[in-house]
């Protein structure tokens, strides 16, 4: 039975109780909010439509503007409120104040009413806005749908594993809503919405699953124009600290998996990145020459020993670059994306890279390039700024005069430099506090004579200015280097924080050579792979002291499935669609051939689904066989019925036609099966077995009932007392 309004009222009203403490008494209100299923049932299905929504905008919150999420969550509270209350809903004008409110502020944070980030943050103030004018069934409607394209916008920040089960969450609270909505009065439970709900998703999927695998793929879906930006990683440029900064950062960047010949020794794990020559005394950027260069990679790299292959899967870097295990003289061609090699080895493309990449390509760790002899373009790789670090600029040069270097001995400059680094007490640290307080410009004399300091960047910046003080031409390569196991252990994962910066110098005779400063100060790091860690939080440090390694064993975990996740979900892409038609048999399958295979799949699907809802018509449901046998059986008797008339009017004509006391066990049978399909009054439900069984036993008791009663001679069948007559 259902509560008594006036009990569900005293539930929900606060009720006070008097607390004696000696000589005073205290009044303490104690709020009892009535239970979810004791809820009028707009109240519950307004309740949970609005935890739907939230939970919808929650992944939104990391990159709305504080205000849109405090709005939000606002608007949720006060409608939800008002549910439990059954309050009036605001006016109009109060509705319309919120939106010019919103539109205001949103002008305001993006100065600009379009565009995505201002697009999005319109979109939420505005679904929950419609909240608060849900009056109707098809105001309902408009939130559905509304939080179905919110659940679209998540793409356009993310599509990790975590974001896309954050929105199958979503997608089966909204679709629970939807038939929420569509159920007839009564207090239909949530649990039996969402079982209906999963139900009609898990028929969907296959042709989600088709369409996935067969819908040509026509670019980057979820790129925008405003996107190409960088983000976290590499970027064209560095400072110092910029690299110490990156190393925080535990997302992964890329992963190798080797295909063919040894693999490389840790230290030789070098994945070239943007080349730095120019220094302006604040950045390194990326050097314009000003001579003309060797552009093919053919003129400049000469290999040496082995070559190994190597597959590389590539996290989107939203940079015009791909970086490379050193050193890979060719890419293989791209969807939709045009690399080039410059001069000094670095792989640019015609646009950023916004999409995951995994490439096979061919890589020989040992390797020479550049020219052989002095050429123009190596006067670009000498120029300092003036005015900056001085002190270094002139230590340099008499290292060079006091070590009675020949001019062209670039090797024997590098190695008194790597030996001031091993034995002046530098070290090597992620936090060396910041250089060039004052603005001078000398933050690389700091280093270098006064706190001696640094990460990689602060080592790599001070050998390029020293070798060019002292006349040989030097430059700044950035990139990752170093790797760890995966959790399977059949590939290597490359971390942001193996961001690292390392320098080249050019030898006469022998071209650009690789030096790495930090492997004098910390050569765990270049040969074991041991990159510098931040100190733990204070939560993760408890943790690791209670188990130590479960943390580390949880992110191998994650990062398993969110591979597999990436590996064929989001790596997807339209080479794999024609490697998918390669197997069905089309030995050259073009876009027109995967267009035929979509139409068939389309026409196929079509048929089977003309079939089974022609195959569901002639298909009866357990009550509608059950009062099928008893007409029959009233047939029999003279007596007939369609089948849009109710049991209980069947019931009134035979106690009509056969004698209340006669046909009462037929008629009792007739009334209970009417009961059973429309006017249940206690209040349960049943399953779909449980009414089957109870309705062919109705059936039962029915026609024995009436094969038990006389067998009236053969007349014209007798019709009910409400049967339409006909003209």
């Amino acid at each position: 039975m259902s509560a008594d309004p006036r009990t569900v009222e005293r539930r929900a009203t606060p009720r006070v109780r008097a607390v004696n403490t000696g000589a005073a008494a205290f009044a303490l209100p104690r709020l009892t909010w009535p239970r979810w299923r004791h809820l009028p049932r707009e109240a519950r299905d307004t309740l949970f439509l609005l935890a739907v929504i939230g939970w919808t905008v929650l992944p939104h919150t990391a990159h709305l503007p504080f205000w849109c999420s405090a709005l939000t969550a606002t608007m949720l509270l006060w409608r939800g409120a008002l549910a439990l209350r059954s309050a009036a809903l605001p006016s109009r004008w109060v509705l319309v104040a919120l939106l010019l409110l919103a539109l205001v502020l949103t002008a305001w944070t993006h100065s600009t009413l379009a565009g995505k980030e201002a697009g999005v943050t319109l979109l939420v103030v505005l679904v929950a806005l419609k909240t608060l004018e849900l009056r109707a069934r098809r105001d309902a409607f408009a939130v559905f749908f509304l939080g179905f394209f919110l659940v679209l916008t998540h793409f356009l920040y993310s599509q990790s594993l975590a974001i896309a089960a954050a929105t199958l969450v979503s997608v089966w609270g909204l679709l629970t809503a939807l038939v929420l909505a569509h159920m007839p009065v009564g207090q239909p439970s949530l649990r039996q919405a969402a079982k209906l709900a999963g139900r009609f998703a898990l028929l969907g999927a296959p042709v989600m699953v088709l369409l996935f695998a067969l819908f040509p793929r026509v670019g980057p879906l979820w790129g925008l124009p405003r996107d190409a930006g960088a983000s976290t990683g590499l970027s064209g440029e560095m400072r110092m600290g910029s690299m110490a900064e990156l190393a925080l950062d535990e997302s992964i960047a890329l992963r190798v998996r080797f295909l063919r010949g040894k693999p490389p020794p840790p230290e030789a794990l070098y994945f070239r990145g943007p080349v730095l020559g120019h220094f302006d005394g604040d950045a390194w950027r990326v050097l314009q020459p000003r001579f003309a260069a060797h552009t093919g990679s053919e003129a400049v790299l000469r290999p040496l020993g082995e070559p190994v292959d190597y597959e590389l899967t590539l996290e989107p870097l939203r940079l015009s670059m791909i970086p490379v295990l050193e050193a890979t003289p060719l890419l293989p061609a791209f969807d939709d994306l045009r690399t080039v090699q410059r001069a000094d080895l670095h792989w640019i493309t015609h646009r950023p890279v916004t999409e995951r990449l995994r490439y096979t390509a061919q890589a020989w760790p040992r390797f020479e390039h550049g020219p052989l002899e002095a050429v123009p373009g190596l006067q670009d790789y000498l120029e300092l700024p003036a005015g900056y670090n001085p002190r270094l600029l002139a230590w340099a040069s008499a290292l060079k005069r006091e070590a009675r270097l020949a001019a062209d001995d670039a090797e024997g400059l590098a190695a008194l430099l790597y030996r001031r680094i091993r034995s002046e007490g530098y070290s090597y640290t992620l936090t060396p506090g910041t250089y060039d307080d004052d603005g001078s410009g000398d933050a690389i004399d700091e280093f270098w004579f006064d706190r001696k300091q640094g990460f990689c960047e602060h080592f790599a910046a001070a050998f390029v200015v020293a070798m060019r003080a002292a006349g040989v031409p030097a430059r700044i390569v950035t990139g990752y280097q170093g790797a760890e196991r995966d959790e399977e252990g059949t590939s290597l994962v490359v971390r942001q924080s193996y961001a690292h910066a390392w320098a080249e110098y050019w030898q006469a005779g022998t071209g650009w050579a690789r030096a790495d400063p930090t492997s004098q100060v910390a050569p765990e790091r270049i040969s074991r792979s041991r990159a510098l860690l931040a100190r733990p939080g204070f939560v993760a440090g408890a943790i690791d002291g209670l188990a130590p390694g479960l943390l580390t064993s949880v992110r191998a975990l994650w990062e398993g499935f969110d591979n597999g996740y990436r590996q064929w979900v989001l790596n997807y892409s339209r080479g794999s669609q024609l490697n998918l038609m390669k197997n069905l048999g089309f030995s050259s399958p073009s876009w027109q051939d995967l267009g035929i295979v979509l139409a068939a799949v389309i026409i196929a699907a079509s048929l089977l689904g003309a079939a089974w809802a022609w195959l569901d018509q002639r298909r009866s449901d357990p009550w509608l066989r059950a009062y099928a046998r008893i007409r029959r059986a009233a047939l029999a008797h003279g007596v007939s019925a369609s089948e849009s008339l109710p049991p209980r009017v069947l019931a009134a004509t035979l106690e009509h036609e056969l004698g209340a006391n006669a046909a009462a066990p037929a008629a009792q049978a007739l009334r209970a099966l009417d009961v059973l399909r429309y006017a249940r009054q206690d209040g349960a439900t049943l399953s779909a077995r449980a009414a089957g069984a109870q309705a062919r036993r109705l059936a039962v008791e029915g026609v024995q009932a009436l094969q038990a009663l006389p067998r009236p001679p053969a007349q014209q069948p007798l019709s009910h007392p409400f049967a339409p007559t006909s003209r």
